[in-house]
Formats: C-alpha cells, sequence, structure tokens
C-alpha cells in the first residue's frame, strides 16, 4: 500500500477494535464482478466465487473486501481481485474508476442491504477478466455463469445476500453501459 510508510503499523485491526468501530462508523468496501465481454463488448459471463458461510453453508459471491486506511481504491480491488482470483486472472481495470452501483448494507433489516455485523458502503464494480481465475483465500472454487443463465432466479437462493440483487442491476444496465 503506497499510503504507508515504513515502520507504520499495520492497517488490520484486531477484532475487538474492528468491533468496535463498526458498531459507530460506516466502513467503505469494493465489490468486484467478474465478466467476460465479447469481441463487440457485450456481456457474455459473470464469474462467481463459491465460498462457506459462516455457518457452513456454500454461497456463491463476487469478490468483496474492506478498503484498508491509506490504501486507494483502485489498490483495494487489486488486491482483493489478485486474493480472491488467484495471480493469472488478468482483470482489466479501467483508467477511470467509475462504480456502476453503490451498494449500502445496514445492521438492521429492511433498510437496504443486510450485513448484521456493520453499516457499509460498498462502490461496486464490473471488471473484466482476460485469464484463468483460479479460487484462492477462502474461496473454494470459481465459475463463469453464461448471462443466459444469469437470469435464471434460482441463482439468487444460492447467492450471498445482497449479491442477487447486484447481479439483477448488473444484466440491466450491462446492454448500455458496460
Amino acid at each position: 500500500m503506497s499510503g504507508l510508510a515504513s515502520g507504520d503499523e499495520s492497517p488490520w485491526l484486531p477484532p475487538y477494535e474492528l468491533d468496535s468501530i463498526r458498531s459507530k462508523v460506516p466502513m467503505v468496501y469494493v465489490e468486484a464482478i467478474p465478466i467476460r465481454l465479447s469481441p463487440t463488448g457485450a456481456l457474455e459471463d459473470v464469474g462467481m466465487l463459491l465460498r462457506a458461510s459462516h455457518n457452513g453453508e456454500l454461497q456463491r459471491a463476487f469478490v468483496s473486501g474492506r478498503v484498508l486506511y491509506q490504501e486507494t481504491v483502485r489498490e483495494a480491488l487489486v488486491r482483493h481481485l489478485d486474493k480472491d482470483l488467484g495471480p493469472v486472472a488478468m482483470p482489466r481495470l479501467p483508467a477511470v474508476l467509475t462504480p456502476f452501483t453503490v451498494a449500502e448494507y445496514f445492521p438492521t433489516p429492511g433498510y437496504g442491504f443486510h450485513d448484521p455485523r456493520q453499516h457499509a458502503v460498498a462502490l461496486v464494480y464490473a471488471i473484466p477478466v482476460d485469464g484463468d481465475p483460479a479460487p484462492s483465500d477462502d474461496a473454494l472454487d470459481f465459475s463463469w455463469i453464461p448471462v443466459e443463465d444469469c437470469k435464471n432466479p434460482l441463482w439468487e437462493l444460492d447467492m450471498v445476500p445482497g449479491h442477487a440483487a447486484l447481479l439483477a442491476h448488473l444484466l440491466t444496465i450491462s446492454g448500455s453501459n458496460l
């Protein structure tokens, strides 16, 4: 991370401090939806990770994680894409990072997306990936899903809360905005 001087403390917080801060301050996240585009720029496939939830259920998810103190959004995206998709995924981040949407997560159900741990604001990006993703870190698998299959409502049952709505939004705007 370019913002930390050598010798500075780690940007990671101990769990008790993170829990305390999460109860008082919205956290900033990035979420990246891996996509494959046709030669004409049309959305062809959407990439999804398979992860085990905290209670042991298997869930489909997109790349997601916190922006660390003194880390740029670009650095956070690169770090999370590399961590979850591996070093040969070859994501193509645009020169100008503009999220296609902003997702707001609240600890109280009914206000938007729900995350019982915290209030979080996530900048959501559709990121073209040219290489071969290989799941790493806590991801168990990675799959490319053809756009037509993504429209099946059964996918929502297997997805991390909120990610099905992000997928639906991406599919709605993909004809004109990617």
